[in-house]
């Protein structure tokens, strides 16, 4: 039987800022943000399938990762729970609350619980993996967890 990875690419932007942190990220910024998906499994085999050599439909999983993700982050700015610069934003603004520091390690954990469960019905997930910069990354993989 032979097993496939299959990866599909997403990107968006978003702002953040580290509360307490001695850098530079302590202050209001943005990132050009891309996730990576990548599931494994075996091709359908069934030629009545019109899945027929497909691991998973990849529009399936844009569908599944634009709704649990890209519709929520991209151009939002997302800071921690307690960030007082909160308050000084308007109700219109995308801003979303986070019990986290949103780095982007806390960024991908609270990616991979968002798309686990729905992922799950459709096909293995192997890894995730959230570039905050284009060197600059944090990973995850189904078989460290």
């Amino acid at each position: 039987m032979d097993t496939v990875r299959i990866t599909k690419i997403f990107k968006f932007e978003m702002g953040h800022a580290l509360v307490g942190y001695d850098g530079k990220c302590a202050n209001i910024h943005g990132h050009s943000y891309r996730l990576e998906v990548t599931l494994i499994g075996q091709p359908e085999k069934n030629p009545d399938s019109a899945k027929l050599g497909m691991v998973l439909d990849f529009s399936d999983l844009k569908n599944v990762i634009n709704k649990e993700v890209i519709d929520r982050l991209d151009h939002a700015l997302v800071l921690k729970e307690e960030d007082r610069r909160a308050e000084l934003l308007t109700a219109e603004e995308n801003l979303i609350l986070v019990p986290y520091q949103p780095t982007c390690e806390n960024l991908l954990i609270d990616i991979i619980h968002r798309i686990q469960m729905p992922l799950s019905k459709l096909a293995k997930l192997y890894s995730v993996i959230l570039h905050e910069t284009a060197t600059s990354k944090a990973a995850w993989y189904a078989t460290d967890n």
